[in-house]
Order: C-alpha cells, then structure tokens, then sequence
C-alpha cells in the first residue's frame, strides 16, 4: 500500500464544499507555505524550496504552457500529462502547483502519490505500489459538475518524477496502469530525456516541453530573493549570475544562497549572537559569483583570446592555460567553451571560424 493511503483499503472523505478548492491564506506570498513550516525551520530551507511557487500563477515562464493546463483544469478535460526539459525549468514545480490547485494543501496527501529519483521504481513498485493507489476509488467525492460532468478533484494524481530512470520493464507494465484506471488516476510523468521513456507511454500523454528559462524570468526571482533575504551584490555580480545559471532557475538560487552564506562573517566562539540586522556581510561581486561556479571570468578569457590572436608563440599561450588552471582551478573544458563562445564574438570570416571551432573541438 502507499504512503499516502496509510494502510487503508479505501480513502479518507475528501472535504470538498461545492468543489471550492480552498488555499492558506499565506500561499498569496509565492514561499512554500504549505508545509506550515515555524519560523525558524523555514529559515534553514534551501532557497530552491523556500522559494518554491505555490501556484501556478507564480510559475516563473512557459505561460503558454500554464495557460494550457489551467483550461484543461477548469473544464475538467486534464488528460495524462508529460513535462519534458533540462533541469531547473519548473517541471516539478508545475504539477506540483497543479496539484495544489485541484486539492488544496489539505487534500493532497490522499491524492497525490509522489515518487522521484530517490524511490525505487522498479515493476515490483509499479505492481504494488502505484496499482494499489490507482486502484483505489473515493467512496466519498464532491458533487459532479453542471450536466454531471466529473469535478477533477475526484481523481487520484500520480507524479513521477524521473520518469528516464525506470526500468524499461516497468515502463512496459506502467502502461497497462495507465490505461486500465484512467477513469479514477491521471498520471503527471516529469523527465529530462524523452528518448528514454517507451513510445508507448509517450503516446498516452499529452507532452509539453519546458525549454531552458529566459534570463529576464530568472532575473526576476533573483531579485526577488535579494531583497526578501538582504543579499549584498553588486548589479554586475546579479547580471553574471542570470547569464551563468544558463536557464536553470535551480543553479541560480543554490549559487546565490552559496554566496549570501559565504559572505556572512563566522560566529566567534564565545562572543553573543548578533541579531540579524547587526550582520556586516562581504560584498557578492562579479568574482565571487565566477568563482563559486568554477567557471573562468571573462578578463581571463579576453586575455587569452588577445594572446592566441596576436602571437604565434603556442608555449605562451599554453602556458597562460595552465597558470589560469593551476591557480584557479579550472576545468579544462570549461575554458575551451568559454574560448569558443568569445571567439564567436568576433567578425571574422565563416570558413576562419569553422576553423577555428573545429580545432578546438
């Protein structure tokens, strides 16, 4: 049986009053106030969770994405759903916002069966665990809709987090799943690859793919976060953290954190705590932010771009590689990309830079 059913054959009433769907009244904040969290244990959370949407409102980019599932939602046509993309995008934090949508925060334990990349997913799971909570019907739901229609919350939502890393066995039973409950259970598969899921499971979802997030969205969570938590960082170093981050809202808040925690002076043993607000914290500048991620900072690669351009002295040049290595511990492909994406910068002409790019490759 599932965790969320707590050993019962059948589900707890749902407590549903003319299909209103309630919130806590902190949810309008966008943290994760679901968990009704104390103060101070909200405060030790990563930024990734604390800062987490509750709706899908708050959802940073792909509103047309948002929009599509918020129709299907209101009239009541959500079919199985695939969400697709490289990591940081805002999968996870959609179903998840979905979810909260169609059960509200107190409902989602008996509805909801979450499994992710830390759970065995093998076919003795998808026999046993995610069957046994398909299976199970509300004995007690909320009133059908205007001309009978099924209300949505009468559903059980499955979440499958990391769906490329089943086994292609229990893929092949998870189907069958899907098909034989579809009148009480939608599944909500969450994944990075789709060339790893079966044809068959991809044929009985409705795909959206989340693409890498604009800078412009991340930047203003970013901004968000620095004001709400008192980070001291210069514009430049929040510029170069947006660029950085690549589209991953994930990494830009875990580096941020990284280095709010990293500027904070440590306690001296013995001396009283100081408040918060007493805190003189370093400033987060461009090189704090390029030296957390490891990645080399742009003087470093103009300078040598300007060598390999202006000598042909080749022991020179790879000699300032392996000082920028040696000194600053930087990972040799790393600079060869940054290499190649400040050539790209350059007007040269085409056959020159397929030259280039292909030596470097």
């Amino acid at each position: 049986m599932s965790d969320y059913e707590d050993g019962m054959d059948v589900d707890a009433p749902v407590d549903l009053e003319d299909n209103a769907v309630t919130f806590s009244s902190k949810q309008s904040s966008g943290k994760r106030s679901a968990a009704n969290l104390p103060v101070e244990a909200e405060d030790t959370l990563p930024w990734v969770e604390k800062y987490r949407p509750d709706t899908l409102d708050d959802v940073s980019g792909h509103q047309d994405i948002i929009a599509t599932i918020n129709r299907f939602v209101e009239t009541n046509r959500l079919p199985h759903l695939l969400l697709y993309g490289p990591p940081g995008t805002g999968k996870t934090s959609t179903v998840l916002a979905l979810a909260r949508r169609i059960y509200g925060a107190q409902n989602m334990r008996q509805m909801v069966l979450e499994l992710n990349a830390s759970d065995d997913r093998g076919i003795d799971v998808v026999r046993e665990q995610i069957k046994t909570f398909a299976s199970t019907r509300q004995i007690f739901s909320s009133a059908p809709e205007a001309g009978g229609a099924k209300s949505m919350a009468t559903y059980k939502l499955i979440i499958l987090d990391e769906a490329d890393a089943m086994t292609s066995t229990a893929q092949m039973a998870l189907r069958r799943i899907m098909e034989k409950y579809t009148a009480n259970t939608r599944f909500c598969i969450i994944a990075n690859y789709t060339h790893k899921l079966s044809p068959a499971l991809l044929s009985r979802c409705t795909r959206f793919r989340f693409s890498p997030l604009k800078e412009a969205d991340i930047r203003v969570l970013v901004d968000r976060v620095v004001e709400e938590e008192t980070v001291n960082i210069t514009a430049e170093a929040t510029e170069a953290l947006t660029k950085l981050s690549k589209g991953d809202m994930r990494r830009a808040l875990n580096v941020l954190q990284a280095c709010h925690a990293s500027s904070t002076p440590l306690h001296i043993k013995g001396q009283p705590i100081p408040k918060e607000s007493d805190i003189i914290r370093d400033k987060i500048t461009t090189t704090t932010i390029y030296e957390c991620i490891a990645s080399p900072e742009p003087a470093d690669i103009s300078l040598i771009v300007d060598t390999l351009l202006k000598t042909s002295d080749v022991s020179s040049c790879l000699s300032l590689l392996n000082t920028l290595k040696a000194n600053k511990g930087l990972a040799l492909a790393d600079i060869i990309a940054s290499i190649a994406e400040e050539l790209t910068k350059l007007e040269t002409p085409a056959q020159t830079m397929v030259t280039w790019m292909d030596g470097l490759a």
